[in-house]
């Protein structure tokens, strides 16, 4: 199975909610968490209004604020008026349409701003979960996961913006076998502080990310979402526990590729250069390949397990077909699980 989450997000995301590490993206949501607030108005109190030529929001005694593209589109809504409709008109007819459509009630809004700006607008049933808690959890729990490699835009794969958050990390030191095939742990994470979407977790094992963080061959996958409703602060908990059961299995795996990879070292794989040549052929590596991969091993003194392994590895990495490449790391793993 290939995943796409992150692949989606990288194309997606400008410059500016891109964060280089875990510490820069915890700064940016803590600061956004101190600086933000609730305010609690019943609808007679949220008045439309034109303020230097733009659509602003009279909150009663907290004053005029603007809103910003999300935040005036779920007015929109409330007001069940089209966005795009209102965007086409002046701000005093647009201010005006937004009065007269506006609906009246007991139950309060809630508007959640951050100085000056409205950055969402929701009713009574609505529960934040703030990006700083998660990213939190995260700094806590995942001990050993790290941003993946950059992708060939320059993208960490670590995005804030002013409608959700979205992380993909990966543990790069988290390898092991399974089934004679190598994999690493990972997971996806993403949350909206203002109800652009879900709250959730994608756990999965993964043989290879590609430059576009298209995540290949995954296995093991474990996904949890979960809206925003009154008892989602109980979802960090369950998010925790996903987290701490990925670390689990990878501390388990490691133990046995440690022994795994004892056990290689030991092992002859034959007891000479004609012998290795037929099981590597045997074993579908081809014959020019083999006699590099033999001639490597030679030279560590013996052949092993694990020195025709780590020669065949390494002549993996100077193939310049991608798929030629994932075949030749695969039947390498494959000669590993011979010392299981």
């Amino acid at each position: 199975m290939n995943l796409t989450k992150a692949h989606r997000e990288l194309y997606r995301r400008t410059p500016d909610e891109m964060f280089e590490s875990l510490d820069d993206l915890a700064r940016h949501v803590i600061e956004e968490k101190e600086k933000s607030d609730d305010l609690w108005h019943r609808p007679e109190e949220i008045e439309p209004t034109v303020l230097n030529d733009q659509v602003r929001v009279q909150l009663g005694s907290d004053g005029a604020f603007t809103m910003n593209d999300w935040s005036f589109g779920q007015m929109c809504r409330i007001a069940s008026v089209n966005k795009e409709t209102l965007n086409r008109l002046s701000p005093e007819t647009a201010s005006r349409a937004l009065v007269e459509t506006f609906p009246t009630g007991n139950k309060p809004l809630q508007l959640f701003a951050r100085g000056e700006q409205i950055r969402s607008i929701h009713g009574t049933a609505y529960t934040r979960l703030y990006n700083a808690d998660l990213v939190d959890l995260v700094q806590d729990t995942a001990e050993g996961f790290e941003p993946a490699q950059k992708a060939e835009t320059g993208h960490t794969g670590l995005y804030c913006g002013e409608q959700d958050l979205f992380m993909f990390l990966i543990d790069p030191s988290g390898w092991v076998d399974i089934e004679g095939e190598a994999f690493a742990p990972g997971f996806f994470l993403w949350n909206s502080e203002v109800g652009k979407r879900s709250l959730g977790i994608q756990t999965f094992w993964f043989q290879q990310v590609c430059g576009n963080h298209i995540v290949w061959d995954a296995v093991e996958v474990i996904e949890f979402s979960r809206k925003h409703t009154a008892r989602v602060g109980e979802s960090l908990e369950e998010i925790r526990e996903l987290i701490l059961h990925l670390l689990d299995k990878r501390d388990q795996r490691k133990d046995s590729f440690a022994r795994v990879i004892e056990n290689a070292m030991k092992t002859r794989l034959g007891d000479d250069a004609d012998e290795v040549l037929k099981i590597l052929n045997r074993e579908g590596i081809p014959k020019n390949l083999s006699k590099e991969v033999i001639q490597s091993a030679q030279e560590q003194g013996r052949f092993t397990i694990f020195a025709v392994v780590d020669a065949l590895t390494r002549m993996s990495g100077k193939i310049k077909n991608a798929g030629d490449r994932t075949e030749t790391d695969r039947k390498a793993s494959a000669l590993l699980a011979l010392a299981a």
